[in-house]
């Protein structure tokens, strides 16, 4: 069974008796009922564009009556300040926990026999994240795994304080719960799905030649249609203008991208 340790992701720790009401005015799913499972939720600015993601579960084994937040462990002690401006009269504790808990990531056929295991809500193909278990292999072939299948990673891919919501597949990747109440940011992430208003979209691609830097521009037929996001091993994640998504081939840099439509992915149709 593939694995891999994640040593750049982190863990902050929410405790306290209003944990789970105090998160769900904040984030875009639903965090009332994690039980045994796991859900993916953004922090979004006032202005709704994205801050952070994060996988939220509970593990009582780790932190007992706590939510855990697995997220880029380099943004851990921003989620942390973020959060704490809202606590106001909240009976809620915020902490740091990344590197105290290691965080690993299994996929393949079946569960992993780990003591602290929660399903990826993603996609079924990104299969378990485990906790508090040392797991061997290599961090870049999770990376690869995660770029096959077309998730985004942090600030590889997202622009704080730019990106919305469904430019990134927060929809289709069971990220946003429509159905619950007021948070951070739902006005526009509200709007922009009803009205129709996207104009681009996070897509994996296939890579020939050398691997763009970020932000290295996308062009067909000489126009600029987006730019370059992460990448490696002929696999990556560009940020598209949607009337570009169709296309073949595009140039970026010295290489050739081709994108790849992922099946969860839902495109608008386009002129």
């Amino acid at each position: 069974m593939p694995n891999a340790p994640l040593p750049d992701r982190g863990l902050v720790e929410i405790s306290g008796p209003d944990r789970a009401s105090f998160l769900q005015g904040l984030v875009s799913n639903d965090v009332t009922a994690l039980g045994d499972g796991m859900v993916w939720a953004a922090l979004l600015s006032p202005q709704g564009k994205w801050i952070s993601d994060f996988l939220a579960f509970e593990a009582p084994a780790i932190a007992p009556d706590a939510i855990l937040l697995d997220c880029v462990r380099a943004d851990a002690p921003m989620v942390v300040e973020r959060l704490s401006r809202f606590r106001l009269r909240s009976k809620v504790t915020l902490r740091d926990r990344s590197g105290e808990v290691p965080v690993g990531a299994v996929w393949g056929e079946e569960p992993p026999m780990a003591p602290v295991a929660r399903r990826d809500p993603r996609v079924a193909e990104a299969g378990w994240r485990v906790y508090g278990t040392e797991i061997g292999g290599d961090p870049a072939n999770y990376d690869r795994h995660r770029l096959q299948l077309g998730l985004p990673d942090g600030t590889r891919d997202l622009d704080r304080d730019k990106t919305v919501l469904l430019e990134a597949g927060f929809d289709e990747l069971h990220g946003i719960a429509w159905e619950k109440g007021c948070y951070m940011g739902q006005e526009l992430t509200a709007r922009t799905r009803y009205r129709g208003l996207l104009k681009r979209r996070l897509v994996p691609v296939s890579i020939e030649g050398p691997v763009p830097p970020r932000d290295t521009p996308v062009t067909r037929d000489g126009a600029v249609v987006g730019e370059m996001r992460s990448g490696r091993d002929g696999l990556g994640l560009a940020l598209l203008r949607l009337e570009a998504v169709p296309a073949q081939t595009l140039a970026c840099g010295e290489a050739v991208l081709r994108p790849r439509i992922p099946s969860w992915m839902r495109l608008p149709a386009t002129p």
